[in-house]
């Protein structure tokens, strides 16, 4: 043990877009999330959060990039890896809604023996991962 103690969470993930106000309208638009804080922090700056409709999960900072270093991390904050993970309690149903909002999806689903899944594309590019996980039982 490391002597931590206490209830930890990963609570906030910074994802770096091109800008606020289309990365807004993607999340909630296409993948139905909440726009959580959207606060004007002087100089073209803002703290813009949004979280999965239900509340669920950590809430994504949607930073707007401010030098050349950052904008050429857009769309690819992962070296092309799989960078986040949506999970679901129904596959299917938000497979279609997000197919039928434009999401780009650049597999069709598998059948894994951890759940079922597929990845999919973000506005710029970074990839996801939308995830039944098999039920325990």
């Amino acid at each position: 043990m490391t002597g931590f103690t206490g209830h930890r969470r990963v609570a906030t993930v910074a994802l770096i877009v091109a800008d606020y106000d289309d990365a807004i309208s993607w999340y909630v638009g296409r993948l139905g999330f909440a726009l959580l804080e959207d606060v004007d922090l002087g100089g073209g700056k803002r703290w813009v959060t949004v979280v999965p409709a239900n509340g669920q999960g950590a809430r994504l900072l949607l930073a707007e990039a401010s030098d050349d270093a950052q904008r050429k991390s857009i769309g690819n904050q992962t070296g092309g890896r799989v960078f986040l993970f949506l999970e679901t309690d129904d596959f299917a149903r938000d497979h279609a809604m997000m197919l039928d909002k434009g999401v780009e999806f650049r597999e069709v689903p598998r059948f894994e023996p951890y759940g079922t899944v597929a990845v999919f594309a973000d506005l710029h590019g970074n990839l996801w991962d939308l995830i039944e996980p098999k039920r325990q039982g």
